[in-house]
């Protein structure tokens, strides 16, 4: 992902969602409009979502919106590698590289909430030999790494301390 700064998250949502209608008409699957609804609210921005919050704004847009849709939606989602489920933070982000099936890495911003997907194939290579070699049958790996990001740590590096130890934020 861009600097915030540089980031078109606009085509990057538009992109999520061409890719996954493609896909999904490649593989003779229905993105039906719950799902594609589901698929853009995740795919907003690059920050996880809750299933509830899902939920509220469908009900917010639709009326009275069933748990169960959202649900049925979010599995759908993640099977066809749409969105994939940050299990730390029981929520969802949109995958944006769909049309390459991967394993997924996510790094956790602290501070903002931001989530960045590593899309390394070296990655999933790597830890699919360290399981292999312990003869372990691995069903799914998620590699979460919660952390600072860049653009929070230049910020927190830019604030100025006061006496007993308090910080200016930066201007």
């Amino acid at each position: 992902m861009a600097s915030t700064a540089t980031h078109d998250h606009a085509a990057c949502r538009t992109s999520a969602l061409a890719a996954a209608a493609r896909l999904a008409e490649r593989r003779g699957l229905r993105l039906t409009a719950t799902r594609a609804r589901v698929l853009e609210i995740v795919a907003e921005h690059h920050k996880p979502i809750g299933a509830y919050d899902i939920l509220q704004r469908l009900a917010g847009e639709r009326g009275r919106a069933a748990p169960p849709t959202v649900y049925r939606a979010l599995a759908f989602l993640v099977e066809q590698g749409f969105v994939h489920r940050i299990d730390s933070l029981n929520a969802f982000v949109a995958c944006f590289d769909a049309e390459h099936r991967h394993d997924a890495g996510f790094l956790i911003c602290q501070t903002c909430r931001t989530v960045e997907e590593i899309a390394e194939p070296s990655l999933g290579e790597h830890i699919r030999t360290l399981v292999a070699a312990r003869g372990f049958k691995a069903v799914r790996s998620v590699v979460e790494i919660s952390g600072t990001c860049a653009a929070c740590s230049a910020a927190a590096a830019r604030a100025k301390p006061l006496s007993k130890g308090r910080m200016v934020p930066p201007a």
